[in-house]
């Protein structure tokens, strides 16, 4: 038998990618994902899309939804050089060990913030009492009727969501038809 290092197979480890979280310092979410990314590594940063209207001009920006968060998808071997990365501060640990973070947690992220579902603007008419289902934003994935349209502005939406009606104002980009849809 041949004791050499070279001989010596570790006990097989998962070769699936997982998701972990990077604590990161302080306004550098954005810089560290793309330096993340340079190096090959599958970085996500949720983020929220803001817009502030001055005088004289309206800025777009974008802010991280978690603050000094950045969520990488590695393979086990590749710890060390995610850390690597400048502004990273350490992994996320839960009981002394990194936490690994399941896939369906990583796709709230993105309905949150409006990422998993791509937008296609349709032009649809939608009448009032119309069932639809919001596809982008914050609510993603709740579902109402229409009460009222505001022509190009929006269109009034009554969700009912845990015995809770609800009414806010949605784009009508934002939305997609529910054929037949009634609520249990």
């Amino acid at each position: 038998m041949n004791n050499t290092l070279e001989s010596y197979q570790p006990s097989a480890q998962p070769d699936t990618k997982s998701w972990y979280a990077l604590y990161v310092r302080f306004k550098s979410e954005k810089q560290v994902q793309k330096q993340l990314s340079a190096q090959g590594i599958d970085a996500y940063v949720p983020l929220l899309r803001r817009t502030k209207r001055y005088t004289r001009k309206i800025k777009h920006y974008e802010i991280p939804l978690i603050g000094c968060y950045v969520f990488v998808r590695i393979y086990p071997n590749q710890h060390a050089l995610a850390l690597q990365a400048p502004h990273v501060m350490g992994y996320v640990r839960q009981a002394k060990e990194k936490a690994r973070i399941p896939d369906h947690e990583i796709d709230l992220l993105k309905q949150i913030t409006g990422e998993l579902y791509p937008l296609e603007l349709v032009q649809t008419h939608y009448d009032t009492g119309d069932w639809v289902e919001i596809i982008q934003g914050q609510l993603t994935g709740l579902k109402g009727r229409i009460i009222r349209t505001l022509g190009k502005q929006g269109m009034l939406i009554e969700l009912e969501h845990i015995g809770i009606a609800l009414r806010l104002e949605v784009d009508p980009a934002h939305i997609r038809p529910l054929p037949r849809y009634r609520l249990v």
